[in-house]
């Protein structure tokens, strides 16, 4: 009788923390000595898709993967009697959706032994952030890159240039042609170096309220007008959404060049589509390039195409430099989209399989006061 009183006072005051628990994003469950659950917040019925009642009613061990380390984890906490941390474990069964990659930190409940408390840090928010701070690592080594070519390159280019046109004076018609040849290489190396020194500009981007819709209309116009002119382009946009603070040429900038990328992929099918959708979602918090403030990046803006979808082997290396599927492209266009939401401390991007590609954009939601902060260096 004394053992069932103490441990329904233990679960009682486990219960007295649901509150804050269920205000954390994380996944995180109570494991008594029994190895069923005690207590798991929102997140947690949200991660293993079934609710409190039916995750008391089972052990831990049905709803991970069989012989997971999770399950040993818990059992060498009971043990050692202190935390345990595991990075990239899979958890994912048929019953939460297949592969679903977590951090673990398992620690003991000391007040009452032989309870675990187990929290779940999905990696899906933390390779966005390893995701961008190698965009933005790429974009730093080709702003190098960019600064040496310019002073390397465009001088020399401009002196063969110049004699190419003196020679073009006395030439016949046969060799005009090889001199019309080296003016034009070298007028095609000049653009080319001439959209690498766009890496290299770091003024403070002037910031104002851009309403998003009307970047997106804007592109969107532009494409039926050329690139896209065949393909069905689908808004489905969020009209509650607040402006961003942003500067609107760059964004205008981002979304044409994924537009333009999305039309290429899609090439010449018949049934060719480009949605673009605005939402409003929770996100990461980040710091804002040139201030101290941390901002949530709720504002999602995606472009989704039915193209033949990205090369595996190219996804983890997209946003860098150089990199394409083009013959003649440059492979320059993402890393300077990377660049410019990462100067707006937003993050980008890419989901891809056949027939459904994403470029995804997480841009910060601002507040008044902040605006106020940016639009009086405007």
């Amino acid at each position: 009788m004394n053992k069932v009183r103490v441990e329904r006072s233990t679960v009682a005051s486990i219960r007295s923390a649901d509150a804050v628990l269920n205000a954390l994003p994380h996944p995180v469950i109570t494991v008594g000595p029994d190895g069923h659950i005690v207590e798991a917040n929102g997140a947690a019925e949200a991660f293993f898709e079934s609710g409190l009642p039916m995750l008391r009613r089972h052990p831990i061990h049905e709803f991970v993967p069989f012989g997971s380390p999770l399950l040993s984890l818990i059992e060498q906490v009971r043990t050692r009697g202190a935390p345990v941390n595991e990075y990239r474990v899979d958890l994912g069964t048929p019953r939460n959706g297949g592969e679903r990659i977590v951090d673990l930190h398992v620690t003991p409940m000391q007040e009452h032994p032989g309870y675990v408390v187990l929290v779940m840090q999905e990696r899906s928010i933390a390779d966005k952030i390893d995701r961008q701070l190698t965009h933005r690592g790429a974009a730093r080594s080709v702003i190098a890159l960019a600064a040496m070519l310019a002073h390397e390159i465009k001088n020399p280019l401009s002196g063969i240039r110049g004699a190419a046109q003196l020679l073009e004076q006395s030439a016949d018609d046969q060799d005009r042609m090889l001199t019309r040849l080296i003016c034009d290489e070298a007028d095609r190396i000049v653009k080319l170096v001439d959209r690498m020194e766009v890496f290299s500009d770091e003024r403070p981007i002037e910031r104002e309220a851009v309403n998003i819709h009307a970047v997106l209309e804007h592109v969107k116009r532009l494409g039926q007008s050329g690139f896209a002119r065949y393909m069905r382009i689908v808004e489905e946009y969020d009209p509650s959404l607040p402006p961003v603070l942003a500067s609107r040429d760059q964004l205008v900038q981002v979304f044409l060049n994924l537009v333009k990328n999305a039309a290429e992929s899609i090439g010449d099918r018949s049934d060719g589509e480009i949605r673009l959708t605005t939402a409003f979602r929770p996100g990461v918090r980040l710091t804002v390039p040139g201030s101290s403030v941390r901002v949530g990046l709720p504002l999602e803006f995606c472009v989704i195409d039915n193209g033949p979808g990205v090369p595996a082997d190219l996804m983890p290396h997209l946003f860098d430099p150089f990199v394409t599927t083009k013959p003649s492209g440059s492979g320059l266009g993402l890393a300077l989209v990377a660049k410019i939401v990462g100067d707006h401390g937003g993050i980008i991007e890419c989901e891809s399989q056949p027939n459904r590609t994403i470029f995804r954009v997480l841009m910060p939601m601002y507040s008044g006061e902040e605006m106020a902060q940016y639009g009086a260096e405007v």
